[in-house]
């Protein structure tokens, strides 16, 4: 266990940072699997307009240095590709 006030809060911080960031790559991957089931399922009109969800959670995560921003761009592509 850290000893200083500081480094004690820094933990504290970090394992809350952690879980938000946990959650909002749990989210992230359920939204995945639902477009994905969508499109292996050929409901096309579903999948497009969960697609757009799917985007902004992308680029959400992204910009709060979740995940790197050219990862979301790579997703986004590969993911737009199913569609068609």
């Amino acid at each position: 266990m850290p000893k200083r006030k500081a480094a004690v809060k820094s933990l504290r911080v970090d394992k809350k940072r952690h879980l938000k960031n946990l959650k909002i790559k749990n989210d992230l991957k359920k939204t995945i699997k639902k477009f994905l089931a969508l499109a292996v399922a050929k409901n096309i009109s579903e999948a497009k307009s969960l697609l757009g969800k799917v985007f902004s959670l992308l680029d959400k995560a992204a910009k709060k240095s979740i995940i790197h921003p050219n990862t979301a761009n790579r997703k986004k592509s590969r993911l737009a590709k199913k569609i068609l």
